[in-house]
């Protein structure tokens, strides 16, 4: 049986995963993020990678805060995502993660994300960046929404509708 905990995880996850996605309608998003990772020196693919993780992680620290269930998570809105990307530290976005995660994938995007975090130096500088990237796109896909508050929710709607969820 799948627990509450592990359900939101997945939610979480699943909101990184589409994320860029949703960002890549217009084509030239993906070129210039392309570019700043390459500039960045990451690599693209775990650039990529990592700011879905990330999304999941700044998801994830925000429901944990504020104690909302895997029932609620459609209806958290956008901004405190976005926030929690650049307003919280690394460190902090790692805070009551599940032990083990059912999707592989995940368990290794957080263990890099995690080594990245203690490791210092340039990859600290990375994930800075990344942070920011994170949250120009949430920012990005708010200001897309016709709602005036958009949610966790409406971006999954606004997925489904464009035939990107699985």
């Amino acid at each position: 049986m799948t627990s509450d905990h592990d359900t939101l995880w997945h939610r979480c996850a699943h909101l990184g995963r589409v994320l860029l996605p949703l960002m890549d309608q217009e084509p030239w998003r993906q070129a210039r993020r392309h570019e700043n990772l390459r500039t960045w020196g990451i690599d693209t693919v775990e650039g990529e990678r990592l700011i879905e993780v990330f999304a999941a992680l700044a998801a994830h620290a925000v429901v944990a805060e504020a104690a909302v269930s895997a029932a609620e998570f459609d209806a958290l809105p956008l901004s405190p995502v976005a926030e929690a990307a650049t307003g919280k530290r690394d460190i902090e976005l790692l805070a009551g993660l599940p032990d083990t995660f059912a999707d592989g994938r995940d368990g290794q995007a957080v263990d890099l994300f995690r080594l990245y975090t203690y490791q210092g130096g340039h990859t600290s500088r990375w994930l800075f960046q990344l942070s920011r990237e994170l949250h120009h796109a949430l920012l990005v896909l708010a200001e897309r929404s016709p709602m005036p508050s958009p949610t966790c929710g409406d971006v999954f709607r606004q997925a489904a509708e464009a035939g990107l969820l699985q």
